[in-house]
């Protein structure tokens, strides 16, 4: 019975030629054994799903292979900024802000009177037609139209927004806050 060689030894005898691979690939040695490192790494990580007595040489070219292309597909999205200019125009809007005013509206929407509230939650947050929001209550689709402007007006008049525009970026904030009366789902199915 033959002994299979260790793979760990094997692994490291192969260095030479993937770092001649890697070169070959991305034409700059330092990007080169970066690529060799990232292989060795992720081939360390994953050696017990190499079978032993297969070619180890031909299985470290594959994951060094697949590295440089998954690597590629990503820069390709990049932008060089060197200068930062991209990056100076670049901003975020602070998440803590978007918790407070969350709390501000729900605080704001257990204000309304029920049967507004529950018009709204069905148009805007549910996303029903006015008809089925109408018939799910039991009352005319005018009356459903007027429940929600009023709502929404209301809503509006409690967190101090004069229009929707002050809401921020957020599309979901400004269906619930639009006084223009139009029904809200698209807005709340964008995102």
């Amino acid at each position: 019975m033959t002994e299979l060689p260790d793979p760990k030894v094997e692994l490291i005898a192969a260095i030479p030629r993937l770092r001649a691979f890697a070169f070959s690939l991305c034409r700059n040695a330092d990007r080169a054994d970066d690529l060799v490192q990232q292989t060795l790494v992720k081939a360390w990580a994953n050696m017990k799903s190499f079978k032993p007595g297969t070619n180890i040489a031909a299985w470290l070219y594959t994951i060094l292979r697949n590295e440089f292309y998954s690597e590629f597909r990503k820069l390709r999205h990049e932008v060089a900024d060197t200068d930062g200019m991209f990056a100076a125009r670049l901003a975020s809007y602070p998440t803590q802000d978007s918790h407070m005013d969350f709390q501000d509206f729900r605080t704001a929407l257990f204000k309304l009177a029920d049967d507004h509230r529950e018009a709204l939650m069905l148009i805007g947050a549910s996303g029903l037609s006015y008809e089925e929001a109408a018939q799910l209550c039991g009352c005319a689709v005018g009356t459903m139209k007027s429940r929600v402007h009023r709502a929404r007006a209301k809503l509006a008049e409690l967190l101090t927004l004069g229009s929707s525009d002050s809401i921020g970026p957020d599309k979901k904030w400004q269906a619930a806050v639009d006084l223009t009366g139009t029904p809200a789902r698209s807005a709340l199915t964008d995102s």
